[in-house]
């Protein structure tokens, strides 16, 4: 089968390679549609230690397909059956997954090889993170599972009302989602980004206002242009990084009002400090979270959102592609020519 292979930064090929044999509690799919994201397009730059412990190694993490075999002991799975899986699976047993933090889990079981014709899921996210879709929501709309849910993790910890006012700093894929879920939740949504073309998408999508940075600078300046759109100009009650740069992260948390809480949910370059007044911070009294990656509650959630139509996965999707067009679609992501491809084998 074909199935491309990651063999260090720039270096990313489509190969014929072995078809995968199920073992016991593991479900073998055929996959029907892959899709790209920030992930894959970092990864494919500079390589990521922790996806790609050892090189060539498979590629990508987003997809949905149809089982075509299952190994012994699998329960709930039959070949035939339309799935879509998420990328990981906690153990459940470690200092984390014990206090209800499994994003954090010590022993989180990866799983990559989206980018090709068929991929064998591993027994611990069969069992946790493995579900059936039915035949209404296209594979192209499941495929974008994981995202979601990292998204669905960050709603939960920010708090977001009836009736709040959002700032959402970036209108990519991951900035869109919280715009959407966010206008589910009753919150008027402001929008950030240095796209008109992203902005034009998260105007088309629900944001009551959106704000063009170009051409300002540092965070203070983006952070003054965006107030305006707040109520009386105090900032927000809930104020979201969507962009994973450190100069955003401290955007981010100058646009709140009083009181207010910053989600800090892009990921930044390794060991990048960033910024916080102080005082602010004490007499404003910020809350700042850090979100990270999903948990199979959240993940739940997302198939739910998905199957049910209440989100529309193909709204993310700049075009659909065949699997020869990965690597032109990952440059055209880094050349700002689209945010999300699915690719079809």
């Amino acid at each position: 089968m074909r199935a491309y292979m990651f063999h260090g930064p720039g270096d990313l090929r489509l190969a014929d390679v072995p078809e995968g044999r199920p073992g016991p509690g593991e479900v073998a799919v055929e996959i029907k549609a892959a899709a790209t994201c920030g992930t894959d397009l970092k990864s494919y730059r500079r390589g990521h230690p922790t996806l790609f412990p050892t090189l060539p190694a498979r590629f990508g993490h987003e997809f949905a397909g149809v089982v075509t075999e299952v190994g012994d002991g699998v329960e709930g799975f039959a070949p035939g059956q339309r799935v879509v899986a998420a990328n990981t699976a906690p153990c459940g047993h470690c200092w984390a997954c014990t206090l209800g933090r499994e994003s954090l889990c010590e022993n989180l079981q990866y799983l990559n090889g989206a980018f090709a014709e068929q991929i064998v899921i591993p027994k611990a996210i069969v069992e946790r993170n493995t579900y059936v879709i039915p035949d209404t929501l296209p594979f192209e709309a499941a495929a974008p599972l994981e995202p979601l849910s990292t998204v669905v993790h960050g709603m939960n910890e920010s708090g977001i009302a009836l009736g709040d006012t959002v700032v959402v700093n970036g209108a990519g894929p991951i900035g869109q989602m919280f715009l959407r879920l966010a206008r589910l939740r009753g919150a008027t949504v402001v929008v950030a980004d240095r796209s008109a073309g992203r902005l034009q998408q998260a105007s088309d999508a629900g944001a009551a206002a959106t704000v063009d940075l170009t051409g300002l600078e540092t965070p203070q300046e983006c952070a003054a242009a965006i107030k305006p759109y707040t109520p009386g100009e105090r900032g927000a009650d809930v104020a979201i990084e969507a962009v994973g740069l450190p100069a955003v992260w401290e955007q981010t948390v100058l646009c709140l009002r009083p009181g207010g809480t910053a989600v800090l949910f892009g990921g930044t370059p390794k060991d990048a400090p960033f910024s916080v007044n102080s005082s602010a911070m004490h007499y404003q009294e910020y809350t700042l979270k850090g979100v990270y990656h999903h948990q199979p509650r959240f993940v739940q959630v997302a198939v739910e959102l998905l199957s049910s139509g209440k989100f529309d996965g193909m709204s993310l999707c700049t075009e659909v592609r065949p699997l020869e067009a990965l690597v032109d679609s990952l440059e055209d992501m880094a050349a700002g020519n689209g945010s999300k491809y699915i690719l079809r084998p």
